[in-house]
């Protein structure tokens, strides 16, 4: 097995490792470390079925369902009967979409911050990829927070960001939800916008994503300058990872100290993809 960091700041690619067949303790013992560390891993080349994307995911934790809100028809019982998986796709059959979140722009984002206890970790398997575009990126939120000037991180330290829970990063409004007229009032879950990670004992910061964002106890035009500037720093170049994806592709990432964004691509292609995620704990300053 060997390991090859990504970029600078985030990411790993894992080599000689084939997620069909059990990980041997001590190879899952480094992957998982590296995984820590770098928030991000890449395994190429896999043939992965439901059964063992959810096997190897688990060992990570213990998985959750995706929300029923986030289920098409198609996938409403899971993949081959395994509840964990969730299809993210474009795809449309007989005029219903066979999965989820379309072929659009994702916004920067963390999956799911807007419940109180967000997934530890997602897993996204690629089984079928446009030809061009759907590119996913990630930016370390630990390299944010310990690069961030020090003007900047006076402002956060302490406060809680409220999370807003009524569209997707797609920009779609969810079934049932209203549309936002005042972030303040929105519904969501707040977090503390310096996050420590249990396993690293180190700080993130910890944003959600940008739509709806409200820093609590600030003027809302405040925490809108401040926002802004704290997303355009956030996502410079030198924090983030691009990956352009390959079938076989099964991406891991640490939603308590990563973000990423999907950039759109042609709707008329085929993007199939197999997620699960991990069970997560409430965040903590």
């Amino acid at each position: 097995m060997e390991l090859i960091d990504l970029s600078a700041h985030i990411g790993t690619e894992v080599r000689g490792i084939d997620l069909t067949q059990p990980v041997a303790d001590a190879d899952f013992a480094r992957i998982r470390q590296a995984w820590i560390e770098r928030s991000l891993l890449l395994f190429r080349g896999q043939r992965l079925q439901p059964d063992d994307l959810v096997e190897f995911s688990r060992r990570f934790g213990e998985l959750e369902q995706p929300p029923a809100s986030e289920r098409s028809e198609r996938d409403a019982a899971g993949m081959n009967g395994r509840p964990e998986v969730w299809l993210i796709s474009n795809v449309v059959e007989n005029g219903k979409p066979i999965g989820s979140l379309g072929a659009g722009e994702a916004e920067w984002h963390t999956d799911m911050s807007y419940i109180d206890a967000p997934p530890t970790a997602s897993v996204l398997y690629a089984k079928e990829i446009p030809p061009v575009g759907g590119n996913t990126s990630f930016a370390s939120m630990y390299a944010a927070w310990s690069e961030m000037p020090s003007t900047m991180k006076d402002q956060v330290e302490g406060r809680t960001a409220h999370h807003d829970s009524s569209y997707t990063s797609a920009g779609e409004l969810r079934k049932g939800a209203a549309e936002v007229v005042d972030v303040r009032a929105a519904p969501g879950a707040s977090h503390p916008i310096g996050r420590r990670v249990p396993d690293t004992d180190r700080q993130a910061l910890y944003l959600g994503r940008r739509t709806n964002g409200y820093i609590e106890g600030l003027d809302v035009a405040e925490s809108e300058k401040l926002l802004d500037e704290l997303w355009a720093f956030c996502t410079r170049n030198e924090f983030v990872y691009e990956h352009v994806w390959q079938v076989g592709d099964l991406l891991m990432w640490d939603n308590r100290s990563a973000i990423h964004r999907r950039e759109a691509f042609d709707s008329s292609a085929r993007r199939v993809m197999l997620r699960t995620q991990v069970r997560g704990e409430r965040p903590v300053a």
